[in-house]
Order: C-alpha cells, then structure tokens, then sequence
C-alpha cells in the first residue's frame, strides 16, 4: 500500500485492491490490457486538470462522478477498466491526488498479475533491480531518461535499444511507462515502487544483500529462510557484489540494514580512533 496514502484514501485504495483481486484474472494477455488501460486513464486524468478535479470534487455526489468518467470510457476500453475507474471517481479520497495515485498503484499491480500468470514475476522482480543498478552506473543515461525535453518516442526507443529480448515483456512495459510518464519521481524511486508492489503480491520482503564474493544457490537459499524465519515473511534476495565490503555481507530489507561486513567494522574501528 502506498506509504502516502492516509486515512479514506488508504481505505479506498484496499477497496480497490479487493476488487482488482475479486476480478480472478488469470489470463496475463487480459491483466496486462487491463495494466495498460489503467495507465492511460492515469495519464489522462495527469493531463486533464478539469477533469481530474470535476472526478474527485468531494462536493459531488459519488453517481455523478462515476457518470462523467463512465460516459468519457465507455466503448474505449474494456468493461473491467471501465467499473474499476468508476468504482476509484465514486470511492472517497483524502486528497485530489490521491485517485490517480490509486489508480497507477492498481495499474501496476494488474502488470503483476500478467506476470504471475505469466510464471515471469521472479524475472519481473530481478530485471527492475538490475535495470536500476544499471541507470544508477551510467549518469548520461539517467540523464536521458530524465530529460523532460526528450520525446517520449526517443525515450522508448531508447529502452527498446537497451532492453528488447534481454527481459519479459511485462517488465519492458513498466519500465517504458516509469520512464515516460515519472510523475515527478525519479526513476530508481518509480522502479522501486515497482518491484514492491510486485513483491507485496507474493506477501514477500524484498532484501538488497551486498557481499564481497558470489553467493552459491545454497548460500542464498540458507539466507533467504534465515530471514524469512526472522521477519515472518519469504524474502526475495537482490545480490549486489561489491568487492568495496571486503568480507561478510549485509542486507537492507526496507530502511533497516544488517551490516556483517568487515569494511563496517573497520570503519567504525577508524571513527572510535578518531573520537
């Protein structure tokens, strides 16, 4: 769930997520439709103040709201899109953003559900991370991604040049919408809301774990259940190797960090010297 969702807009958005659940899509062609129609709205309604005010003005009755949207989608997208964007304008929310916030958390989470039925969520989950790291290695190109002047046809066809064939199809159209349409985020934070979410729908943490040398299968296995044991959760492991940690690891699940590194323990050798 949103961290910046509170109150009725925390509520609705639940509501939604059960709707979207209730739906039993098990077709990743109809789930990713569903993902890209979503999105669109979500663009429309980011494009269109007008509306996106006359869809969330509180002082409109639920009905009249729905009306409006439903009149504007009906015969443009498909009858699943169009109850679950009237259900989102009819629903109550604590703030105007809010509902097209909601709406891309639910277009998000239905490029989720055409990965799982697509048996591709593990390789969805591994591609952001290892897309982020590569953006977060190459300054120019998170620069050209960011570029607010560059075309959205060039920053596509600058994915396409970077990713077509190296990674599933759902990953390539989230990442393709994250870059075009960031609302104002930057892209590692759009990505890491991303593979979140995809994690969350398998009830599972997400563990960045940095080590100095490759981890066997065994070794990741052994750590993935002592820390689904400790936090209660399956764990999803993001291995980074970082020779710079010298020796151990350390893993950051959230804002917590377990640092067994040896370059941790020398360096706070270094600060009590220093002290």
């Amino acid at each position: 769930m949103r961290a910046g969702l509170r109150g009725a807009s925390r509520t609705s958005l639940a509501e939604l997520a059960d709707r979207l659940a209730a739906e039993n899509i098990t077709g990743a062609v109809a789930a990713s439709r569903l993902g890209a129609e979503l999105f669109a709205v979500v663009e429309l309604l980011d494009a269109q103040h007008a509306l996106r005010r006359a869809v969330s003005d509180p002082g409109k009755r639920a009905a009249q709201k729905g009306e409006v949207i439903a009149s504007l989608l009906h015969g443009k997208v498909t009858g699943r899109t169009e109850a679950l964007v009237v259900a989102a304008v009819e629903s109550r929310w604590a703030a105007p953003g809010d509902l097209v916030d909601a709406l891309e958390e639910i277009a998000i989470e239905a490029m989720v559900l055409a990965a799982d039925a697509g048996r591709t969520l593990d390789d969805l989950e591994d591609e952001l991370f290892r897309f982020a790291r590569v953006v977060a290695g190459q300054p120019d190109l998170r620069a050209a991604l960011a570029d607010t002047w560059l075309p959205q046809d060039r920053k596509r066809a600058l994915i396409g040049a970077l990713l077509d064939g190296k990674v599933t199809a759902v990953t390539l159209s989230l990442v393709n919408q994250m870059v075009t349409h960031p609302r104002g985020r930057s892209l590692n934070a759009a990505l890491v809301m991303c593979a979140d979410i995809a994690a969350r729908h398998r009830q599972q943490l997400i563990a960045v774990v940095r080590a100095a040398v490759e981890l066997s299968a065994a070794q990741r296995r052994r750590l993935a259940r002592a820390l689904a044991d400790s936090y209660g959760h399956r764990v999803h492991l993001n291995v980074v190797y970082d020779p710079s940690v010298v020796g151990g690891i350390s893993v950051q699940i959230g804002d917590e960090l377990i640092d067994g590194t040896v370059a941790s323990r020398l360096a706070e050798v270094r600060r009590k010297l220093a002290s």
